[in-house]
């Protein structure tokens, strides 16, 4: 039987769900019928959870897929003439400006238009306040244009966008989310020093529904297809641009950027910790490395952290492609809510978990920031015991080391 690839940028229909149960005739020297015959009831009510989870945000899952695959093209188009110009020997940061506010309009646009019938809040990094001055204009002008390129790219909307509906668009980004209600959360350039230098970054973008991230997608436009974890063994290499999509009780996929058929991934299922990689920010201000290492060493990891920017680490977690992702801001740094929603959702419908250094549930219901315990781990449910154990005694010996000097 053929099967026809998904392209993420095309509209999905709503599906049709059919569940019937063919029930068998009871002949006349049947003495008793059995329900088991047909279902049993723990079964039957496992089937119908699945197909309401199915049915559930289907439409706003499809939505997210085709924003984030159109704000990456826009990201794609803005990073290619970085690297022509070699704008990362400058001090200029202006294309990155350009690109995550670009991204950010696109998402709201395209959100709005694919679900004109919703109340919309989204939870954005940007505002357009730096775009409304004198200096602004060129900008504006610049990201106008991008934004109209890439939606007429698409083929499916015959519109043309005002610099007024590009700062609207922007602005739609100001919500403070919360526990009450449905908001979206956006992260247009999540890694942009990764970004300027041509290496990972992610376009992230999820939906929180009474406080809890019900579904995620991540956009990697420079994510290859195989694992990063062993690149020498692994053929689809050459294959980058990945896009990763979750949703609460349905698990999660993956599938090229330029549309092909999405596959389930699932995290490893390594249990012993000598066994396991380890994944951190690749920025040093981003992650305390030297905690890391301690904790790599109390495990007992032997492979050397692979340190790799944005959210794709998340994405590459899910898939397997490494056993165990920390993150340990300096102190005094507050996480933000779109650095972390969309990828905490990818990771734990691939069959994994995201806590805090406490073991706590990480709770997005609480506004814009993040209010954790010290930092972030994410690993498997079979590795998280003893993850947990060495974080917290990687911990205390930190304090006790800080208190000698």
């Amino acid at each position: 039987m053929a099967i026809m690839a998904l392209n993420p940028l095309a509209r999905v229909p709503k599906p049709h769900l059919h569940f019937s149960l063919s029930i068998p005739h009871r002949s006349s020297s049947s003495s008793s019928f059995s329900p088991q015959s047909i279902l049993n009831p723990s079964r039957r009510r496992r089937a119908a959870s699945f197909m309401a989870s199915a049915s559930l945000y289907h439409k706003e899952l499809a939505a997210a897929k085709k924003a984030a695959s159109l704000a990456a093209r826009l990201c794609q188009t803005v990073q290619k003439a970085i690297l022509v110009s070699d704008v990362q020997s400058k001090a200029d940061k202006s294309p990155v400006t350009v690109a995550d506010y670009g991204s950010q309009a696109v998402v709201s646009l395209v959100l709005k238009m694919e679900l004109p019938s919703e109340s919309f809040s989204l939870v954005a990094e940007e505002d357009s306040g730096d775009l409304c001055n004198d200096g602004g204009q060129d900008t504006l002008k610049r990201i106008t244009k991008l934004v109209n390129d890439t939606l007429s790219m698409d083929g499916t909307y015959n519109i043309t966008v005002s610099e007024e509906d590009v700062l609207a668009a922007i602005d739609s980004g100001k919500s403070e989310g919360g526990p009450s209600g449905q908001h979206w959360v956006l992260d247009p350039i999540d890694g942009t020093k990764g970004f300027l230098r041509g290496d990972q970054y992610a376009i992230a973008l999820a939906l929180l529904d009474e406080g809890k991230v019900v579904l995620g997608v991540l956009a990697c436009p420079n994510l290859p297809l195989g694992s990063i974890g062993n690149p020498d063994k692994d053929a689809s290499q050459n294959q980058t641009g990945c896009l990763f999509s979750a949703k609460i009780g349905c698990g999660t996929d993956m599938q090229l950027l330029n549309g092909s058929t999405p596959n389930r991934i699932h995290v490893t299922t390594i249990e012993n910790p000598a066994d396991a990689s380890i994944f951190e920010s690749y920025e040093a201000a981003h992650s305390q490395h030297d905690l890391s290492s301690s904790i790599a060493q109390k495990l007992g990891v032997r492979a050397p952290p692979v340190r790799i920017d944005s959210q794709a680490k998340y994405g590459a977690l899910a898939r397997g492609d490494g056993a165990i992702y920390l993150r340990f801001p300096r102190p005094g740094y507050r996480e933000k809510i779109w650095d972390h929603a969309a990828g905490c959702i990818v990771v734990s419908e691939a069959g994994g978990v995201a806590t805090d250094a406490a073991g706590n549930d990480l709770d997005f219901s609480k506004g814009r920031y993040l209010d954790l315990d010290t930092g972030i781990v994410v690993t498997n449910k079979k590795l998280m015991p003893s993850l947990l154990n060495a974080v917290q005694d990687a911990l205390k010996e930190k304090i006790q080391n800080a208190a000698l000097l």
